[in-house]
């Protein structure tokens, strides 16, 4: 959480692989108006107080901010999974933290939902002094569950709880179209209310196997069957998408940095 914390001050989040977006037009919020120096845009220009000043002037714009940024942390079985001696959900806390540091770095507000059988936990969105520390402490014990993710209940307290229209980062996994299908009417109440970013996760344990040579007719069984789930999931993702809703299909490692890219294009391009 530090270190991209250090990065994103000093404006070096690329190191860390965090990619440059370019901004699509002007951010909402006006800041001032000031001289216009070479290479300004001349869309903003401002006629009028050029006139008063006898001077070129232009208005100033700066990032919309007070935004509110939510992580749905899914704490069902699917997230259960290990990689690299950590859970699925483990990499998910990490990103969640990262994310709702430099939320709050940028002005915007950052709150947290865990959630699994029912809801556990909810921590509205705020950007005071002291709310990383919270994020921390509700998140430092939260494990993993065998229980099947009832999404119904999720519904209820976003819209309890979550009023403003607001950008919701879900946290989850999605092995099938069927697992997709059970959700996806839930996630779709979801994202007409809000900004719903799916992030779930690519399957590595299957890379050996796809790239192995059969050597027999099993071999050959268990490597059509690795293909059906990897076209599953670039299958969710048109989906997602048919439906308006942002996804993110990410190997574990990659995780916060790929939804840290993902925030700040959702930022550049004011799609909130």
């Amino acid at each position: 959480m530090r270190k991209y914390e250090l990065l994103a001050i000093s404006n070096r989040l690329t190191e860390a692989g965090v990619k440059k977006v370019r901004r699509i037009g002007q951010n909402k919020e006006f800041d001032q108006i000031r001289k216009y120096v070479p290479g300004d845009d001349h869309r903003s220009m401002n006629w009028k107080a050029t006139a008063r000043q006898n001077q070129l002037m232009v208005n100033q714009y700066q990032e919309e901010k007070s935004q509110q940024v939510y992580s749905l942390i899914d704490k069902g079985r699917v997230m259960k999974m290990p990689f690299a001696q950590m859970t699925l959900l483990d990499y998910a806390i990490n990103a969640s933290l990262v994310i709702s540091n430099i939320a709050i770095r940028k002005q915007d507000k950052a709150g947290v939902i865990t959630f699994s059988k029912r809801v556990d936990k909810v921590l509205k969105a705020s950007r005071q002094n002291n709310q990383m520390n919270k994020v921390l402490e509700m998140l430092y014990r939260e494990k993993t569950g065998f229980q099947e993710t009832d999404y119904s209940k999720l519904v209820i307290q976003i819209k309890r709880n979550i009023p403003q229209r607001s950008l919701l980062i879900l946290y989850t996994n999605f092995e099938s179209m069927p697992s997709l299908e059970r959700q996806l009417p839930y996630l779709k109440i979801i994202a007409r209310s809000h900004l719903l970013l799916v992030v779930f996760f690519e399957n590595t344990a299957l890379e050996e196997l796809l790239e192995s040579t059969p050597k027999n007719t099993e071999d050959i069984y268990l490597k059509a069957i690795g293909e059906k789930f990897v076209h599953d999931k670039r299958q969710i993702i048109q989906e997602l998408k048919r439906h308006g809703i942002q996804s993110i299909l990410t190997r574990p490692e990659n995780l916060t940095v790929n939804t840290l890219n993902k925030y700040l294009e959702i930022k550049a391009r004011g799609m909130l």
